[in-house]
This record gives C-alpha cells, structure tokens and sequence, in this order.
C-alpha cells in the first residue's frame, strides 16, 4: 500500500514535471509571438502614420471644393476632348 502511493506518487510528480514543461515552452513560445506582433504593429502604425500625412499632403491637389460637381464633370469632359484630339492629330502624323 505504501509503496504503491509512493509509486503512484512518482509518476504523479514526473507527469505533472513534463506538464511544467511543456507549458514553460508554451509559454514561451507565446511570449515570444507576442512580441513579433508588438513590432509588426508598430511598423504598420509607423507605415500607416506616413500613408495618412501623405494622403493629407495630395488631397488638396486632387479634391478641389470650390468647383461644383457640374463643373468638374464640364472640365473633365473638355479634358477628354482635348486628349482626343491630340490623339488623332498624332495619329495623322504617323500616316504622313
């Protein structure tokens, strides 16, 4: 009977040694991902940071508010036709 509990005993401690183990080693691996993340965060925030004041810096020059949508449509149009007609005299050119 008491050898049997101090046997029992035995494996009880080296099972639950194995258990400390492996979850030191969990732990770790853990701790470790964790802190890959905290600097993977930090380089997108860093990335994002610089993304933001870039798209600050050219939204003035692409969105202007004071022109109406008609007149941004109007212009855009009359950039097409212009882009076209420089289309067609090279293309003139070419046959010349």
């Amino acid at each position: 009977s008491y050898s049997r509990f101090m046997q029992e005993t035995k494996e009880d401690i080296a099972v639950k040694e194995v258990e400390v183990d492996h979850k030191s080693e969990s732990q770790r691996k853990v701790t470790a991902a964790a802190a890959d993340t905290k600097k993977e965060l930090a380089l997108t925030q860093e990335e994002l940071s610089t993304a933001l004041a870039y798209f600050d810096k050219l939204k003035p020059s692409c969105v202007d508010h004071k022109l109406s949508y008609e007149d941004r449509v109007r212009l855009r149009q009359e950039e097409i036709e212009s882009l076209q007609e420089a289309q067609r005299i090279l293309e003139q050119q070419d046959f010349a």
